[in-house]
């Protein structure tokens, strides 16, 4: 049979992609580098608990699985690392390396085409206080990345078309199926934020549903493309369902709304009056934040598979943030 691994299984992504899988029927393996929340692991077939840099850990699942797809998600994110880039660079792109050639080695065993399915960022941009950040970024602009995080994801997303399409392989080999998403910030009820530079949003959120103070790392007037996590899950799913032949690109764009932080703030407020929420920017983030769109085109995944996000700014607070965050903290 068939099963679907995942990376960073514990993670903000994970927890919403797993339910979203498990509810559909698939059979999962989960890999992450803490235990995997009791709930989760009782919807997968198997959780193992290791490190994507471990080559045996990785070996051993390999060996007593066989996968159609993995979902690649385990990273580290952009705030640490940038204190520590030399760890970034392990984890995200000699891991990612690791994660590549079990693809390959399980595409070859399959004989047909392992889907990967990357989680990038839009990290990967790079723009500069000249450029138009008000324009809509489209997939190959302003690939200029001034944060580990986001070199790592480039390089990632470049190391993924080169086993997909370039790299000519051994006698028998067969290639990956590589597919890449670059999300923008995600704002989830279900699980806390875990050192992403777009993290106010959620950070700002969840404080002010628990009753606490929060400083805001950003300006009131940083704006950002964001997407509730629901539609994110949504769009990894209907990605890896989309045959191949459909998609003329490897690497897409998606996002669901751009905010001002004091956008933000505002809607927040009229859920929880108290909110004690203050703009305190952190200079060294607030340029990482300045690096990165306003706005991204989105229009490929629309056109080549039918994306199109449910949650606008108004809804998504609304509908799924505001009520659930105020469920999670009340009980």
């Amino acid at each position: 049979m068939s099963q679907i691994f995942i990376t960073g299984a514990n993670g903000e992504i994970g927890h919403a992609l797993i339910r979203k899988l498990a509810a559909d029927g698939a059979s999962i393996v989960a890999l992450d580098l803490h235990p995997l929340d009791h709930d989760l692991a009782g919807l997968c077939a198997e959780a193992y608990r290791g490190d994507i840099r471990d080559t045996d850990v990785l070996s051993e699942i390999g060996r007593h699985h066989r996968f159609s797809a993995i979902f690649h998600m385990a990273s580290l994110l952009s705030s640490r690392g940038e204190s520590n880039p030399e760890l970034a660079h392990e984890v995200n792109v000699n891991g990612s390396f690791n994660i590549m050639n079990l693809a390959r080695q399980q595409s070859t065993l399959r004989g047909d085409p392992v889907k990967l399915i990357f989680t990038s960022s839009i990290a990967v941009y790079g723009l500069y206080a000249n450029d138009d950040r008000e324009h809509p970024v489209k997939e190959r602009e302003f690939l200029t990345p001034r944060t580990m995080y986001g070199i790592n994801k480039l390089y990632v997303e470049q190391m993924g078309r080169y086993f997909s399409r370039f790299y000519l392989g051994k006698p028998g080999e067969v290639p990956i199926d590589f597919r890449c998403l670059r999300f923008p910030g995600l704002i989830s009820s279900a699980t806390l934020p875990s050192g992403g530079t777009t993290d106010y949003g959620p950070e700002m959120l969840h404080a002010a549903a628990r009753g606490e103070s929060y400083q805001c790392f950003v300006k009131a007037s940083t704006r950002l493309p964001f997407m509730v996590m629901d539609d994110a899950v949504d769009s990894l799913v209907k990605l890896h369902r989309v045959p191949r032949t459909q998609l003329k690109h490897q690497i897409y764009n998606v996002t669901g709304f751009s905010v001002r932080a004091d956008e933000i703030l505002a809607l927040i407020e009229q859920s929880f009056p108290g909110a004690d929420i203050q703009f305190e920017p952190v200079s060294e983030r607030q340029e990482i934040v300045d690096s990165w769109p306003e706005y991204v085109d989105d229009s490929p995944a629309r056109r080549d598979w039918g994306w199109q996000p449910k949650f606008d700014f108004a809804r998504a607070f609304a509908e799924i943030l505001v009520p659930r965050v105020k469920a999670r903290y009340s009980s």
